[in-house]
């Protein structure tokens, strides 16, 4: 699964490959779900699928967080011209950072 989230985030260049990539994270996040059920993660890292924050509130804090901190661009992030792909990354930032 997590190659397909990649994939569909490398992929986002308009509305409809933008729906595709939400589509791709929420079904990422499904799928951890069910392995945290199975089998849970220690606490005191990320879950199943490497999503730092399970909580919605978490979620958008971290994406907000980001989005602000990457503005100007950082190190190893150059923020993309293509306004679609800026948004995939900031949700995709959501699921990653802390």
């Amino acid at each position: 699964m997590k190659e397909k989230l990649i994939e569909a985030l490398e992929e986002v260049c308009d509305e409809e490959t933008f729906i595709a990539f939400i589509a791709a994270l929420a079904a990422d996040r499904a799928e951890s779900v069910k392995k945290e059920a199975l089998k849970p993660s220690s606490p005191y890292g990320p879950d199943a699928n490497g999503w730092e924050n399970i909580k919605i509130e978490e979620f958008l804090e971290a994406a907000a967080d980001w989005a602000s901190v990457s503005q100007p661009g950082l190190k190893h992030y150059k923020k993309p011209e293509n306004t679609w792909k800026r948004c995939a990354d900031i949700l995709y930032a959501g699921k990653i950072c802390e």
